[in-house]
């Protein structure tokens, strides 16, 4: 199933539809492991966040079920991160060197490539546990899903919309708030706030697509462009903490001065453009989205509803005869 909730379908259906559907992906992902198992984490990763994204949409009349699910997912994922981590260090030091200013920078970061990758590999090495710990995260999928099938959900369109707007609004709250700590304060943390913001609002505007799918997919196009760029700046603030940790992994003291260089200079572009990108993105304010988005849903459902009830109506005893026949001639 699409990482979509339809309106013409009982929400609760719906919603335990979707997180199955991103569940049973990341059991697959993890038991099959396609292209080797750490890209399998990669991959299965990325359905829990989404999952978890899912989750918050029934926070307002499922308060427990979400912080119990959401908890269950995040630490499940945790036990997966460490190889994952350091496989990202490697993909963000050559995304420096494709920003190279200079040969001698490009020298630095090659130096450094090489360092993390042998750091990656040992980890690897040393993860001799990896196939248990994939294991008990599929036991955990498994779990995950019997726990969506006791959740019940009122799914009248109107208590639904209210729903949905509620979560939505709480939503974009902690994404002005991420936003105005960034302009204020410029710490790694509150980047990573917007971003976690930021990725949080493009999956809900990917779930709520067929209420408005045109409006929607060009908000979805802003909020991907904006999680890109705080990707970037993220993973340069990880690797900044390592350096700081451990500067003697990145050669004299040129070379160490070279790449922190590159860092610095990457990452205040960075954040420039994010922050103009988050102005654009959330640029509606929260009250007025929210109102919005209930609108669209309890009209989209209604609307559903009424055509359904339409067609029951218009037909007759004798189209109701025809189609039993075709249905007995097959």
């Amino acid at each position: 199933m699409a990482y979509r909730l339809r309106p013409a379908k009982s929400f609760t259906a719906e919603f335990r539809s979707v997180a199955e559907s991103q569940l049973s992906r990341a059991i697959h992902l993890l038991e099959k492991q396609p292209d080797g198992p750490h890209e399998a984490i990669h991959d299965a990763r990325k359905k829990f966040k989404r999952v978890r994204a899912l989750y918050r949409l029934v926070q307002p009349d499922a308060r427990e079920f979400r912080r119990r699910e959401n908890a269950r997912i995040r630490d499940m994922a945790m036990t997966l991160s460490a190889v994952r981590d350091a496989t990202a260090l490697v993909e963000t030091v050559d995304y420096l060197a494709s920003q190279a200013v200079s040969a001698e920078e490009m020298a630095a970061l090659a130096f450094a490539s090489k360092t993390l990758t042998k750091r990656r590999d040992r980890i690897a090495s040393e993860e001799h546990d990896l196939p248990a710990k994939m294991a008990a995260a599929v036991d955990t999928c498994r779990e995950a899903i019997g726990a969506t099938e006791g959740l019940e959900l009122d799914n009248d369109p109107r208590k639904t919309a209210k729903r949905l707007a509620k979560a939505w609004r709480k939503q974009r709250l902690r994404a002005h708030g991420a936003l105005s700590a960034c302009e204020e304060h410029a710490d790694a943390e509150a980047y990573h706030e917007l971003r976690k913001c930021g990725q949080t609002y493009w999956m809900h505007l990917s779930l709520l697509d067929d209420i408005w799918p045109s409006a929607m997919l060009a908000k979805q196009r802003q909020a991907k462009e904006l999680v890109d760029l705080l990707g970037h700046e993220h993973d340069l603030s990880v690797l900044t903490g390592l350096v700081n940790e451990s500067p003697e992994l990145f050669g004299d003291s040129d070379t160490l001065a070279l790449m922190l260089g590159a860092i610095i200079a990457r990452q205040q572009a960075l954040r420039h453009e994010a922050l103009e990108k988050a102005e654009d993105v959330f640029a509606d304010s929260p009250e007025a989205e929210s109102a919005l988005i209930a609108l669209l849903w309890e009209k989209a459902a209604t609307a559903s509803r009424k055509e359904r009830r339409t067609a029951r109506i218009r037909k007759t005893p004798e189209t109701g005869a025809k189609e039993t026949a075709l249905r007995e001639q097959a």
